[in-house]
């Protein structure tokens, strides 16, 4: 098993003194062992959120008749 897939990367991040008591206050409820925890379950729905949002753009413009059906990978060349 590689390490390297394992090191973690610090991140500062400055906020209002309210945004700050609302994190204490998530990571507390929702039970996050820590603000990394709750960051990066954000950042996880967040990237969810936008893989949605452009699957039912690209659902919208192929049914406009603005996409095109690939009969192999071939076609992305």
């Amino acid at each position: 098993m590689c390490y390297t897939l394992y090191m973690r990367t610090t991140l500062n991040i400055s906020m209002p003194k309210t945004q700050k008591s609302i994190v204490d206050k998530m990571v507390k409820d929702y039970n996050y062992a820590s603000f990394s925890e709750l960051f990066r379950d954000a950042l996880r729905a967040l990237q969810d959120s936008i893989l949605v949002r452009d699957m039912m753009e690209s659902e919208r413009e192929f049914a406009e008749g603005k996409g095109k059906r690939l009969k192999s990978l071939k076609d992305l060349m």
